[in-house]
């Protein structure tokens, strides 16, 4: 390929992966940097590690905040719990798959053949590409652009911090009301043995409330924990026994 034809299928490149990310860049440069492995790069300095540096902290400072805004009841520990998941390398790594940079990168010889990218690798272009939209356009630019993908996994991991500080409250509601501890029973269980699902009540002081399904035994336990709970506190129980 001539060098002329390189360059225009390397703008074809660019153009693609603008729109699949639904970001103009005033500076391309960024991008072609961003989308740069080590192994592609001439240099290590003409590659996305420095991008990737910068931001894992952009995307963590906009994490931080939602959850800091989202979720004034929790502690330190329970924000930290939630950010360590949504920004977690497996999910950068689904976050660059959705996007299918995969077919964007810059790869060495050696990488380029692989039939699937390494994790690693997809993990380190989303980080990096928030780096270069940050820099080309600003923190405005970049945190619509992050929340379209956290927005769902901070919902998702906040939802089961809920339900599992539900157990932890309902075992110290308990130890204080009755001086006991709670017992998940497990009241029937239906399906195959790969795929069953359980039916299970909270029992405290000899009294079991209202029982609940679940997919698994854990999505069970933290329902029933949820329903006793709420029982103990005189509220009806969130989650029907059907």
């Amino acid at each position: 390929m001539a060098p002329s034809d390189l360059t225009v299928a390397r703008r074809t490149k660019l153009d693609e992966c603008q729109e699949a990310l639904g970001y103009r860049f005033a500076k391309p440069e960024l991008l072609k940097a961003a989308l740069t492995h080590t192994s592609g790069a001439n240099t290590r300095g003409a590659s996305n590690e420095r991008m990737e540096f910068l931001g894992d902290s952009v995307l963590g400072l906009i994490t931080c905040e939602q959850l800091y805004l989202r979720f004034p009841d929790f502690q330190e520990g329970d924000l930290t719990k939630v950010k360590s998941v949504v920004v977690s390398r497996k999910t950068c790594a689904e976050f660059s798959r959705a996007l299918g940079l995969s077919r964007f990168l810059v790869l060495g010889k050696g990488l380029s053949g692989h039939a699937e990218t390494p994790a690693n690798i997809l993990a380190d272009v989303f980080e990096a590409l928030v780096a270069a939209i940050f820099l080309d356009g600003g923190y405005d630019a970049v945190k619509p652009f992050v929340l379209h993908f956290i927005e769902p996994e901070i919902e998702a991991v906040a939802a089961e911090a809920v339900a599992s500080n539900a157990k932890s409250q309902l075992q110290t509601l308990a130890q204080k009301e009755y001086a006991d501890t709670p017992r998940y029973v497990v009241l029937d269980e239906q399906g195959p043995d790969h795929d069953k699902c359980f039916k299970i009540a909270a029992e405290i002081g000899g009294h079991q409330y209202t029982p609940v399904w679940g997919r698994n035994k854990k999505e069970a336990e933290l329902r029933a924990a949820q329903n006793a709970l709420a029982e103990m506190l005189g509220q009806p129980a969130p989650h029907p026994a059907y």
